[in-house]
């Protein structure tokens, strides 16, 4: 690094990071880190470069990892890095370039640094080449090393100090050209701090970061971490173009001083593209706003860290807890976390940037933990901007990984448990939508759109993946709309009964694969036999699901409905088997008795009906219908609960997002442990 190295490759060879990572000790006051920081680099150009930078940081970590006890050189190059952050907010306000440039290229090597020692050694190791200091000549100690001690009055704990100065940089240095790039330093060597998690198959709980993250000089900066990590990501701030930052000044080594935002970090995000670990990125993700999704992911990290034996995450506490900018009402006491954002903002971003897994992770995440933004998102009058968005994931489920599908599905049965929404959603109508090529939608309502895709999830679900947890949201999510149907479209009624026509055909044909094989037990020994009956009775409670949601409409809105009273009676033939069968004769019911009332009103009508007619006939009928006639069952309600343990399922997803998609951050395959590179 240094002025005069021109590309990765040269890196080795460096005489500065040479210096810095020998056998020589390097004092805080030395003109050498001045020569150090100052290097222009030719930004890499591909993934395979990446590697190169990564090797060539690898080459320097080994040296510096058998020297450093000695040398204590780690620990001067974080004091110096230190030093100069004392004077960045007035450097920023100065407009003072170099001063910046300096200090991000000193973080830049901290960072890179940091990623191997983190990647190659446990927790109390890196803790010690945090305390070494250079050897007194002349020291009479048994051993090579003296250092801080952790807990003693009158020494400092670096690795806390450089974790608080990292976080004191992101909230206080104001975001400008000349300082996006050290923001956005400080975010990715944050998360490089909580990286270990990847090189450890358990959920990491009593991580030392962790400790000096929830604890201590760093706490009273949580909400405020929080909050200014929420704000990166609402304004997706671009990265200044290559080249502003151009210093016409020589160096001892010669040549032009590159602000780093036209060096290393521009080529490295720019061109940074790795696949792996079962996830399919999406086209947007050439990252336009880097601090954003970098932020972004921090702030997914901080948020999943898991609870102290003592106390609860609080970065967790700040995101349950904060509220919209315009309501004036108390926190309630006591609230250490607490902070105001613009929640107008927040939802237009959410909005915008749900192709992405992380942020329809932290959708999710609002949604189901902080009751402020989920009121006020229900409140909404144009939760079509939200909606629509989440369902093109449900509907192009072969591209996205399971993940994102699970919490794009699991964000609809958050939000149809609210009855307001339920309503609402079938008053939204919604024309050409270019996304649904099954059939063209000229007009329909939000509702019958969601109902579509839903069906569409099942259906692609039951033919493909066959997850049980799939279907069971997918129906929760339905139920909870069924009592509020609204003027159903014709389409949607129709692919209510046709998922109803694929199950009955699916449940005959398991019955008939369960009887052929008892038949020919009888006569062989054979065995083991197929577990037919556990495939019939999974079947059945879909079924039965179904029927629960049909009727759930009949009871509670059928005047709404003519297009489903229609489509029950045109395909009525299918429900005929289930009228004994003894698990649906309850629910059946009613839908037998509707079938047998509107059946009878279109036979003294005459035969040949158009549409036209056969639908007047249904709306005349729906309201002569004794409502008294149908028997009440209870309301189907579902609500989202999260698993016992819900860091086993979000910590491994994270981490393959912060894998897959950070910016400028490269790990080798395989030293990844959290997570296998074909799960996601």
């Amino acid at each position: 690094m240094g002025a005069n190295s021109s590309s990765i490759c040269e890196l080795p060879e460096n005489v500065y990071l040479k210096r810095l990572s020998g056998a020589e000790a390097v004092s805080e006051n030395d003109p050498f880190w001045n020569q150090l920081l100052s290097f222009s680099f030719t930004a890499p150009t591909s993934s395979a470069e990446l590697k190169l930078l990564e090797e060539a940081t690898i080459s320097i970590c080994k040296s510096l990892v058998e020297n450093n006890p000695r040398t204590g050189n780690l620990g001067a190059l974080i004091k110096v890095f230190l030093s100069r952050t004392k004077e960045l907010k007035i450097s920023a306000e100065c407009q003072n370039h170099l001063f910046i440039w300096q200090a991000h290229n000193a973080l830049f090597i901290i960072c890179c640094l940091l990623k191997v020692f983190i990647c190659q050694m446990s927790e109390e190791e890196l803790q010690l080449h945090f305390t070494y200091e250079e050897r007194m000549p002349g020291s009479y100690e048994t051993n090579s090393v003296s250092f801080y001690s952790v807990s003693g009055v009158e020494c400092e704990d670096l690795i806390e100090e450089l974790l608080c100065c990292l976080i004191q940089l992101i909230v206080e240095i104001p975001l400008l050209d000349i300082t996006y790039s050290i923001s956005l330093e400080a975010v990715t060597t944050l998360v490089v701090f909580l990286s270990c998690q990847l090189f450890h198959k358990e959920i990491l709980r009593e991580s030392v970061i962790h400790k000096y993250l929830m604890r201590g000089r760093c706490l009273p900066y949580t909400s405020r971490l929080v909050k200014t990590l929420l704000y990166n990501f609402i304004r997706q701030e671009r990265s200044p173009p290559p080249g502003s930052h151009v210093f016409q000044q020589q160096t001892d080594g010669g040549g032009l001083l590159y602000g780093f935002a036209s060096g290393v970090a521009t080529g490295l995000w720019t061109v940074f593209t790795l696949g792996g670990v079962g996830s399919k990125p999406a086209p947007q993700q050439e990252q336009s706003s880097p601090l954003a999704n970098q932020s972004l992911l921090l702030l997914l990290v901080l948020a999943n860290l898991t609870d102290a034996p003592d106390t609860p995450n609080p970065y967790r506490q700040a995101i349950m807890s904060f509220k919209n900018t315009q309501d004036s009402t108390a926190f309630p006491s006591p609230s250490p976390h607490a902070f105001q954002i613009n929640f107008n903002s927040l939802y237009t971003a959410l909005c915008e940037q749900q192709k992405s897994d992380q942020a329809t992770l932290l959708l999710y995440i609002l949604l189901h933990q902080n009751s402020n933004v989920r009121t006020y998102m229900l409140a909404r009058t144009d939760m079509e901007n939200l909606v629509l968005p989440i369902l093109e994931i449900l509907y192009h489920v072969e591209e996205r990984n399971s993940h994102h599908v699970y919490m794009a599905l699991i964000i609809l049965l958050i939000l149809t448990e609210d009855d307001g929404f339920n309503r609402s959603i079938h008053e939204v109508i919604l024309k050409n939508i270019t996304w649904y090529s099954e059939r063209v939608l000229t007009e329909i309502s939000l509702g019958s759109l969601l109902i579509l895709v839903v069906i569409r999830t099942i259906q692609y679900n039951m033919t493909r993946t066959r997850d049980k947890y799939l279907h069971t949201n997918c129906l929760a999510a339905l139920a909870n709309m069924s009592a509020q149907f609204r003027s159903l479209h014709q389409y949607a009624a129709q692919r209510i009964i046709s998922l109803f026509s694929l199950l009955s055909k699916k449940h005959n044909k398991v019955l008939e694969q369960a009887t052929q094989t008892l038949r020919g037990s009888l006569s062989s020994d054979d065995s083991p036999l197929p577990d037919y009956a556990q495939d019939l009775n999974v079947i059945e409670e879909v079924i039965r699901m179904m029927l629960e949601i049909i009727n759930s409409c009949l009871t509670n809105s059928l005047h709404h409905n003519p297009n489903l009273v229609y489509a029950l009676l045109y395909k009525r033939d299918l429900f005929e088997q289930f009228r004994t069968h003894p698990s649906f004769q309850d629910i059946m019911q009613n839908i037998d008795l509707v079938i047998g009332f509107f059946s009878s009103r279109l036979e003294q009508a005459g035969a040949q009906l158009s549409v036209e007619r056969v639908l007047e006939i249904i709306k005349q009928g729906a309201v002569a219908l004794p409502k008294d006639r149908l028997r009440k069952f209870p309301e189907l309600k579902f609500k989202y609960v999260e698993e016992e343990q819900p860091e086993e399922f979000f910590i491994p997803y994270v981490w393959s997002l912060v894998y897959n998609s950070a910016v400028a951050l490269y790990w080798n395959p395989q030293d990844i442990q959290l997570f296998t590179m074909d799960s996601g």
